[in-house]
């Protein structure tokens, strides 16, 4: 690593744990790791040199979603009566995803060893990444101990009429041939082929996920939302004897898992407030998520890793 990029990563540390933060590349976590009985540990994929060197948010450990998650159909919704167009926001994917802060710099603050608080402003212009039409403001509280490692994400409406609001954090988690996946979900959301939910309903992965064992992550070829889920889900490596589970607390009422065929060496199973295309699915808000805060209004909403090496 470069000095250059070691200056702008922020390390905590609690004991042989630490964690690498990177407040100018979407506020985003770069590494989370042990090292255990002589044993070098990845509890989430690390970003690499060439991650950090080209500022890729896709490349980190894990990322923030915000103003919303996932993707929204054709960069378009219409709020309050009025048409909002992302399409110009510079988001290079064919729908809207996301969100902006994690294209965007955060800045630190509040940081002790074991400890950070990121900050993100957001004041709409016609600059890339500033096409959000809404003002708002959003920490990262991030802790470390011997157990966890904990962020609480926090927002505020800074405008002056009614936001629609969605957050979550896209971890990336270390995907091996002996991976393994347990949660508790009610449905799955059943997409489009360009991943916009249709319905929520059954499908294998919902039972194979619930059972003993739990569900590799290579048994299907995923990119989904899940509805109603348990806000715990584990992510174990058997063959290591070791696993770490990610619990939330609302209004983290989603979860999405991404393990696709494609990329045997991605996995991300994330907490979300919203399910992807949520301001333009014709459904309740109860099975879609996602809320509106009115002008001065605030969210806070927490979810933790627990790591555990049997």
């Amino acid at each position: 690593m470069n000095a250059a990029t070691a200056d702008k990563l922020i390390e905590l540390r609690h004991g042989a744990r630490r964690v690498l933060l990177a407040p100018e590349i979407g506020g985003a976590i770069a590494a989370f790791d042990e090292t255990r009985d002589g044993r070098a540990i990845d509890w989430l994929r690390p970003a690499t040199l060439a991650a950090l060197a080209a500022r890729d948010p896709l490349g980190m450990a894990s990322f923030p979603l915000l103003p919303y998650c996932n993707r929204i159909r054709d960069a378009s919704f219409v709020f309050d009566g009025a048409p909002v167009d992302l399409s110009g926001d510079g988001n290079a994917f064919a729908h809207a995803l996301h969100g902006n802060a994690w294209r965007l710099p955060w800045r630190a603050g509040d940081v002790s060893e074991s400890r950070a608080r990121l900050h993100f402003l957001h004041e709409p212009s016609r600059a890339a990444g500033r096409h959000w039409p809404f003002a708002y403001e959003a920490t990262q509280d991030i802790a470390l101990d011997a157990l966890r490692l904990t962020v609480t994400i926090s927002a505020r409406n800074l405008s002056d009429r009614p936001m629609p609001f969605g957050m979550g954090h896209h971890p990336y988690y270390p995907r091996t041939r002996n991976t393994r996946i347990h949660a508790r979900v009610a449905a799955m959301w059943h997409s489009t082929p360009d991943l916009l939910p249709t319905h929520a309903g059954p499908h294998p992965c919902v039972d194979a996920m619930a059972s003993n064992e739990g569900m590799s992550a290579d048994a299907f070829d995923l990119d989904n939302n899940f509805a109603v889920w348990s806000r715990s889900a584990t992510i174990a490596w058997p063959d290591e004897a070791r696993s770490i589970t990610l619990e939330a607390c609302a209004p983290f009422d989603h979860m999405v898992v991404y393990a696709p065929a494609a990329h045997p060496d991605l996995l991300c199973v994330e907490p979300v407030s919203n399910v992807a295309d949520w301001l333009n699915l014709d459904v309740g808000r109860a099975l879609t998520g996602g809320a509106v805060l009115l002008p001065g209004e605030s969210v806070s909403a927490t979810f933790a890793w627990t790591t555990r090496v049997d």
